[in-house]
């Protein structure tokens, strides 16, 4: 055998050895890539989490009764939204708690069920309207101006017994609250319930 097959057959090895070095680098890239997705999306899941029940958090005298506001069903137009001049500080709506299901409810049951509205901005908050979907369902609001860092209360209510032909079925209502937060002027809270037939 010649010198230079020789030489040819060990670049050969030593070129294979180099090659799987490679793919064994790429493929640890890869995975090590993959895991600090996994991990900064599980950070991400449970920092989102905690936020969201740290907003829910609040001391008894945050809470702001200050001209409250009943909400109901309510056709047409509401009052101009107060909005502020754009080059001031803005206020910022806040609901940490969305929706709501109630269940499996009778046919007759009215239940209710609390909410918070936090104002996260540095301006005061204006609730100028709130009204519901649905004639059966009310809300009562404990202010409908916020100072900022301070939240309102919202009693929601849902009276299964409202329309007669709702047994059986599973209904969605929702409370809209118009206010002067200029990136979310209309927040909404929903809920759900299941009427059983009897």
């Amino acid at each position: 055998m010649s010198r230079t097959a020789t030489l040819s057959r060990k670049a050969r090895r030593e070129e294979a050895r180099r090659k799987e070095r490679q793919r064994k680098t790429i493929t640890l890239s890869i995975l090590a890539v993959g895991l600090l997705l996994v991990a900064w999306g599980v950070y991400a899941y449970i920092g989102g989490q905690s936020t969201n029940a740290d907003a829910m958090v609040y001391a008894p005298e945050d809470v702001v009764y200050d001209r409250p506001i009943s909400a109901i069903h309510e056709m047409g137009e509401g009052p101009a939204i107060p909005f502020l001049p754009r080059d001031q500080a803005q206020p910022a709506i806040l609901i940490p708690e969305k929706s709501y299901n109630f269940g499996s409810i009778g046919p007759k049951d009215i239940v209710e069920q609390k909410f918070i509205i936090r104002n996260t901005g540095e301006a005061p908050l204006t609730i100028s309207r709130a009204y519901t979907t649905c004639g059966c369902t009310t809300a009562e609001i404990s202010a409908s101006v916020i100072p900022p860092g301070k939240v309102a209360e919202v009693t929601l209510t849902f009276d299964a017994g409202f329309h007669e032909d709702a047994a059986g079925q599973t209904v969605r209502r929702g409370l809209i609250i118009e206010n002067n937060d200029p990136r979310q002027s209309q927040a909404e809270i929903w809920t759900q319930a299941s009427i059983r037939s009897k």
